[in-house]
């Protein structure tokens, strides 16, 4: 059957049920009148004569209002506002034509309202009850719990899909959102915890398997917050499109890994591809902290060039797992090594430098999380300051042709632990390099 010819029925469908709830009203307004007994004469004879004009002019002002243009299964509140026109208008047109025909003789005042209540609710129930049904609760005892950032609009369509479609990864359990009118508050049913801050507690207190994030419209800023926010758990965590991504197919299917664009707050530059391309052919390439939010994206983005070998070097062992998985999936040709380690564990990187003779380094690996480092100063100075010497040494006594320092915009006139740190790095880098460091904004 084609898509038109099934339209066709299913408005024929919808049409026929609207005029049998206007021949219900109308009987029904009468039996309301008279206390629910039998409708005396020369009542009832009066309205069975009215009854095919009123669902002629009712009819035809269904028609007009456009009721069945509207889909049943995301029936909203425009449609139940164009419903109560056109049976407002139609009861008036109704009455009106009723004076005109017989000055209203046998037919009480009364029915006119009575009729109008019970057609609005004969025609509102029916849509909202079949909503309510499409709309129902999915099994989630097969679906993985997820806590959801953002309490706003899309977070509110992100929720309403994941409880609607059963093909669906994930179920909501609870909202993590900066505003504090809507702490306690819930939005389908599910609740909103507190404040953003408090995400990497109540990410372990609920038990959840994965993030997604719902905030759409956020600045740079705000999603580097939420992204080193949600690194602190150790959680996989997914972010929803732009408006202009979203409108390309439905939420669910929207949501993806937090890309590096995200972090940007700006255009990606472009590359010269066929210059990379010809200095990374044929090169062994190491990443540090290739597990990382911008590690993660160095080791795929390298991985669509020719490189010999890409070793990836990471000290959390999920995130390890997770991008040797995806480079697998994405690469298959590639084999990447990936190997567990810190870089703060000399004996261990001067193995990965001498076994593995990187050709480019890239040292992603960081304590990059600027207010938690402003009371652990000694852990920042260790990671950021100490393992990006353990690792630059290395590099230069197993003849890397080049260091890459992964840096950030902080360390310029650092005002923080975080980017006091990572100037030293640069520091440290320059000295050892005889030059000024090949630094990328992290």
């Amino acid at each position: 059957m084609s898509s038109k010819l099934q339209r066709l029925k299913s408005a024929t469908v919808i049409s026929l049920h609207d005029l049998a709830m206007v021949v219900l009203a109308w009987l029904g307004a009468y039996w309301l009148r008279f206390n629910l007994s039998e409708v005396p004469e020369p009542f009832w004879s009066a309205g069975l004569r009215l009854l095919p004009g009123v669902i002629v002019i009712q009819g035809v002002i269904f028609r007009l209002f456009g009721l069945y243009r509207g889909v049943w299964r995301f029936a909203s509140i425009p449609d139940l506002l164009r419903i109560g026109k056109a049976v407002g208008l139609g009861m008036a047109v109704i009455a009106a034509a009723v004076f005109l025909f017989n000055r209203s003789v046998a037919i009480p005042r009364s029915v006119f309202p009575l009729y109008l209540g019970l057609l609005l609710l004969f025609l509102c129930g029916p849509r909202v009850l079949y909503r309510v049904y499409k709309d129902r609760g999915v099994p989630s005892h097969s679906r993985r719990p997820a806590l959801v950032v953002g309490a706003g609009c899309a977070g509110e369509l992100l929720v309403r899909d994941l409880l609607r479609v059963r093909e669906a990864a994930y179920h909501p359990v609870a909202f993590v959102d900066d505003d504090p009118r809507k702490k306690g508050r819930e939005i389908r049913g599910v609740r909103v915890r507190g404040s953003c801050d408090k995400l990497p507690r109540f990410a372990k207190s609920l038990g959840v398997e994965a993030i997604l994030i719902a905030i759409p419209s956020a600045s740079e800023k705000q999603m580097r917050r939420i992204v080193d926010l949600c690194e602190a758990t150790g959680l996989p965590f997914l972010t929803l499109p732009s408006v202009q991504e979203a409108l390309s197919g439905d939420v669910t299917r929207s949501l993806r890994d937090v890309s590096i664009e995200d972090l940007l707050g700006r255009d990606p530059v472009k590359l010269d591809r066929r210059s990379v391309e010809a200095h990374l052919q044929g090169k062994r390439v190491l990443v540090t902290g290739g597990g990382g939010s911008i590690g993660a994206q160095l080791c795929l983005q390298i991985a669509q060039f020719p490189v010999k070998r890409l070793i990836i070097y990471e000290q959390c062992e999920y995130n390890l797992y997770r991008i040797e998985g995806e480079l697998r999936r994405l690469y298959p040709g590639l084999e990447p090594v990936a190997l567990l380690g810190d870089v703060c564990d000399r004996p261990s990187v001067d193995w990965v430098m001498q076994q593995y003779r990187p050709d480019v380094v890239f040292h992603a690996a960081a304590y990059k999380h600027v207010p938690m480092l402003e009371n652990q100063a000694r852990a920042a100075v260790i990671n950021n300051v100490l393992g990006t010497r353990s690792v630059a040494e290395a590099a230069v006594a197993a003849g890397a042709g080049e260091f890459v320092l992964i840096s950030t915009d902080k360390a310029v006139n650092p005002t923080n632990v975080m980017g006091a740190t990572k100037r030293i790095a640069e520091m440290v880098v320059q000295g050892l390099g005889g030059g000024a460091p090949r630094a990328g904004g992290g």
